[in-house]
């Protein structure tokens, strides 16, 4: 049977050309980057080649950028970096959003058993963080204010410009984790008023285990992990020279083909909507806005059939899908995401995450509708 992958939002399959460019790297001499012979100078270039590259898709200093092992360390660092270089500053308040990934909500639940205050604000039933409702939430001793650019499950696309307008007002540091939004949309951070921004590979078609986190110059931010002097001093240890080098070349290509690969991943979009609504007789629901959202994911709801039978059946068609991310998705628990937009629970429980991209083809696609029909067709007669 021939398998079809819908679950790029959790990860994508690694692009031949970054392949290409780690096996060079990996079959190449020994690459230690700061080591002080040729050895070690030829990893070096490598290093700063793909940090030169990656920060020119969205628009900063290459010294803005600090490498880290993926999106969950990058939203870590963030908020704890920021927040422990202010402590002594008495700015011990942290603001984030209902709808975020865990990697940022469980960093402000340690945060807040550390003795941080943390404001987390909702958001409306199409997914949204209200501008107003974070003006009217920061007060003097506010030091972060941590909201996601566009949602991993819904792929609804937050007000982040407005939002980050806000608390730069008030003097407020923005960090924004743009794992999702990266690669799909455009993003310049010369004019766009972040302070931090977590970059993620393995959600661009880089290898998995790379990520970085943009820095504006003069955010404050204490030092991650201490030993070494890489990243100037902000997270020691030995770079991943292939994994970086490998995370530059996808990063090159996403932005280089940005606007047809959107174009290409909308079109799927569409048609999986409108296949879905056919095969469900119209019952099939669309969770998150209808517009403020990225191309490449669709969040579905099929009164009826619960989330669990949804996701065997399709695995059992060889058709990957997700339940919501993939860092929780294993444990099938009700999407904390769905919940703070309001999703009544006969729809949460029934939500399924498809998420399209690179190899991804409409004559595949018409091919999983065939298999979606026969077993929607199976649960029908049972019921």
């Amino acid at each position: 049977m021939e398998r079809i992958y819908y679950d790029h939002a959790a990860t994508t399959p690694l692009h031949p050309e970054a392949a290409q460019a780690m096996l060079d790297v990996l079959q190449g001499p020994p690459a230690n980057a700061s080591s002080l012979h040729s050895y070690g100078r030829d990893a070096r270039k490598r290093v700063s080649a793909s940090r030169d590259a990656v920060a020119a898709t969205i628009g900063c200093r290459p010294d803005e950028l600090v490498f880290t092992s993926g999106g969950t360390e990058a939203d870590n660092y963030a908020l704890r970096g920021v927040l422990e270089a202010q402590a002594a500053s008495g700015k011990r308040h942290l603001v984030t959003s209902a709808a975020e990934h865990h990697a940022v909500l469980k960093e402000c639940e340690r945060l807040e058993r550390g003795g941080w205050r943390v404001t987390v604000l909702p958001v409306d039933r199409d997914g949204l963080v209200s501008p107003d409702d974070l003006r009217n939430c920061l007060s003097d001793d506010t030091g972060l204010v941590s909201i996601m650019y566009a949602n991993n499950e819904t792929g609804v696309i937050q007000p982040i410009a407005e939002l980050s307008a806000a608390a730069r007002e008030r003097g407020v540091p923005f960090h924004t984790d743009a794992a999702q939004a990266y690669g799909k949309l455009p993003i310049d951070v010369a004019s766009l008023p972040v302070s931090l921004m977590t970059l993620s590979s393995h959600k661009i078609n880089g290898p998995q285990g790379a990520g970085a986190l943009f820095v504006r110059q003069g955010t404050p931010l204490a030092p991650l992990l201490v030993g070494g002097s890489q990243e100037r001093k902000r997270r020691g240890g030995t770079e991943n020279v292939a994994a970086l080098v490998g995370f530059a070349r996808a990063a090159e290509l996403a932005a280089r083909e940005r606007e047809s690969r959107a174009a290409a991943m909308e079109e799927l979009r569409a048609l999986w909507l409108l296949r879905m609504a056919e095969l469900t007789d119209g019952a099939a629901v669309l969770l998150g806005h209808p517009e403020r959202r990225l191309p490449g994911i669709v969040s579905l709801a099929v009164p009826g059939v619960d989330r669990e039978s949804m996701l065997m059946n399709l695995d059992l068609a060889g058709i990957a899908a997700s339940g919501g991310s993939a860092c929780t998705a294993g444990a099938l628990e009700p999407s904390h995401v769905l919940q703070a937009m309001g999703v009544p629970q006969e729809l949460a429980g029934s939500a399924v995450r498809f998420s399209f991209g690179l190899g991804n083809t409409t004559e595949e696609m018409e091919l999983a509708a065939e298999r979606v029909e026969t077993f929607l067709g199976r649960n029908r007669k049972s019921s």
